[in-house]
């Protein structure tokens, strides 16, 4: 008896049958552009090998034009066949199943070859696109249906037709994007005409026994997006046209709402794909914010879907679905959905990993083989440096002993996990308890270990971490100020206005913090919509109406000393997520601030090199949320006495509260020693 009956129940997509509900959604890692098709290969082979139903590759561009950007994977020529064989048997070999997603990128290709309905520029490109004529619509037409050939040709099971995020068929379907007059535009029947003969062509150049998905955006949430009478038209004409199964796409990419981020509510968009059931006779897939087997589970019990997709838990742990049959859901590493490593890195064209499994997109590169030479390690901290580093060395055969001062492990992460939107972070924290209570590694809490201690071990780790830098700023009698740790812990309770010296990654999290207050709206995700304007589609065109964010909690100033925006350093896919919830809630951002002095009454400031236009921000608590500075202390000992140490996470670089480069460092450590 399984705890996810519905999950792993199998179901039948065309003439296929899948073993389970569960799709690895696409994912484009930028490892296809490395060249290196043997690491495209074992990175799906890991997720096939995991148990996964189906997995969707990347985004493959049908041709140069509808490349995301110039040098994208495409399956452009008879060549390129060959390199996704490679793939395809590597998966097959693994027991899996594979389908290739075809996805042209219209107006959001980053090129000036671009093309659309009309030249209507994109808000997320600097390219005008050129407005197709008939002719240059039949190529595009032409090329999908060869890249889906071409796919059968390769191997694969299935394509999935990319019809959502905004991208090029998509933009066919939004009178925002397409300002047509002809066949192809105008009407809604005209405006779906070219998706529609795009599935019809795919179904007819790779056959009957091919599986053919059709990607669908059920909510557009942007302005002149689809309304719900339209969105199920298409779907129930995509069916016709010879669709196996419709999955459910949300949000254009440049939708000021956010869709995948950490402070999006699990499953919060399942709704919208339940109110499609029933509509059409082809199975449904739903997507976005599933990351545990018990919410995928859930959905599928309240009728949301027939399947699930799931795209950066695969990251997180290629195991799931095997693990989630096994019994073992608490050993799944979770996906924290913080995009730091995936989509931060593809946008910044870095090949794609994860924070959680620094293996992800590396599994030929970086391997945690067994140690020829068992050593005893000690391993000094328990943050995600220390956690990952002892876990790794442990896995690798060596005996592990983890000295933590304080009486829980997480370091810093116990302090990111009182974030409002950050709650995720439970799950990390719980995830690595699961997995020492697995292991051999011998924990000692409450032991702050001194140099007589780490006698008689072959290596040390050391994984002190950071502590708060305080700031050289005049501090009057009678202020009250505090560090970001003690306000985060709790040590600290802030008054009803607050001022924030700092706004890195810490000073906006110490600021919603402070005006968000718990629960968080992440954990309320009838609140969460109201927040961001999410509507029903049914009664507000493209799923947006009128944000009513909740009243602040209190009266926040964020401030920072470089003359920019607040904020410019912040993840570039969720940095603007966390600006618009502070100006949502009122928050005063500044830049180019002199500190002056901090006094009872708040914090006196001034501006540029001539410290000019002094002005008092009022404030009853300041939060000095200034950097840190890495806890060496007892490395300095160790190596004064002779002794040889590895520094890694915080005690290495105290560069804000890195939990991406700890957590790879301490397993690239592992995988040496």
């Amino acid at each position: 008896m399984t705890d996810y009956p519905r999950l792993l129940s199998p179901i039948r997509l065309g003439h296929l049958t899948l073993p389970n509900r569960v799709l690895m959604g696409s994912m484009h890692t930028n490892l296809e552009e490395t060249g290196d098709w043997n690491r495209v290969a074992e990175f799906h082979a890991a997720r096939a090998r995991g148990g996964v139903g189906l997995i969707v590759t990347g985004g493959v561009a049908p041709n140069r034009e509808g490349a995301v950007f110039s040098g994208a994977a495409g399956l452009f020529s008879p060549g390129d066949i060959t390199n996704h064989r490679l793939v395809t048997d590597r998966v097959h070999d693994a027991g899996g199943r594979i389908a290739m997603q075809i996805l042209h990128a219209g107006r959001y290709a980053y090129g000036a070859d671009c093309v659309a309905p009309s030249a209507v520029k994109s808000p997320i490109s600097p390219f005008v696109p050129r407005e197709l004529d008939e002719a240059g619509i039949e190529k595009q037409i032409a090329d999908i249906a060869t890249a889906a050939a071409r796919a059968r040709e390769a191997g694969y099971d299935g394509v999935e037709v990319m019809g959502s995020e905004g991208y090029f068929l998509n933009q066919f379907l939004a009178a925002r994007t397409n300002r047509r007059s002809d066949r192809w535009g105008g009407s809604y029947e005209n405006r779906m005409r070219l998706p529609l003969e795009v599935v019809r062509r795919v179904r007819a150049a790779a056959g009957a026994d091919f599986v053919l998905i059709y990607r669908l955006s059920m909510i557009d949430l942007v302005p002149e997006g689809s309304v719900w009478d339209e969105v199920v038209a298409l779907a129930r004409a995509v069916e016709a046209a010879g669709a196996d199964a419709i999955n459910t796409g949300i949000g254009w990419h440049e939708a000021r709402v956010p869709t995948i981020a950490t402070s999006v509510p699990r499953a919060a968009f399942a709704w919208v794909t339940k109110k499609l059931m029933g509509a059409v006779g082809v199975p449904l897939v739903t997507s976005n914010r599933i990351n545990s087997p018990e919410v995928a589970e859930a959905v599928l019990a309240e009728g949301c879907a027939d399947m699930v997709s799931m795209a950066r838990p695969f990251l997180a742990d290629p195991e799931f679905v095997r693990k989630a049959a096994a019994g073992r859901a608490a050993e799944i590493a979770p996906c924290i959905a913080c995009n730091q490593a995936c989509l931060d890195h593809t946008f910044a064209g870095k090949v794609a990993s994860c924070l959680v499994n620094p293996l992800a997109c590396h599994e030929t590169e970086l391997v945690l083989a067994p140690a020829p030479v068992v050593k005893r390690i000690a391993v000094v901290g328990a943050g995600p440096a220390g956690l990952a580093a002892a876990l790794a060395l442990d896995r690798r055969g060596h005996r592990v002993v983890l000295f933590e001062q304080a009486p829980a492990i997480g370091g810093q992460l116990n302090l990111a996990r009182q974030v409002p939107g950050k709650e995720e972070f439970d799950g990390l924290v719980a995830w690595f308890s699961t997995m020492l209570g697995q292991s051999r590694v011998e924990v000692r809490l409450n032991c702050a270990a001194g140099p007589e201690m780490l006698d008689g071990f072959d290596e040390v780790v050391i994984a002190t971490g950071v502590r708060p830098r305080l700031p050289t700023i005049e501090t009057a009698p009678g202020s009250r100020a505090a560090s970001y740790a003690e306000i985060l812990s709790g040590a600290v309770t802030a008054g009803p206005r607050v001022a924030v010296i700092g706004a890195g990654g810490i000073g906006f999290d110490v600021a919603e913090f402070l005006v968000q207050g718990r629960p968080s709206p992440t954990l309320r995700p009838g609140d969460w919509r109201e927040e961001w304007g999410v509507g029903d589609p049914a009664a507000w065109r493209g799923g947006l109406r009128a944000p009513r964010p909740e009243p602040a909690a209190r009266q926040v100033t964020l401030m920072q000393r470089k003359p920019e925006r607040p904020g410019r350093g912040l993840g570039k896919t969720t940095g603007w997520i966390h600006r618009a919830a502070l100006q949502a809630k009122g928050v005063e951002m500044i830049g180019g601030v002199n500190y002056e002095r901090i006094e009872a009454a708040g914090v006196r400031v001034s501006f540029g090199p001539g410290r000019e236009n002094p002005r008092l921000i009022a404030a009853d608590t300041v939060v000095l949320c200034t950097g840190q500075e890495s806890e060496t202390r007892l490395a300095q000992a160790l190596l004064a006495g002779g002794r040889m140490v590895h520094l890694i996470g915080g005690a290495d670089l105290a560069a804000e509260l890195d939990a991406k480069r700890a957590i790879d460092q301490g397993t690239r450590l592992a995988a040496r020693l």
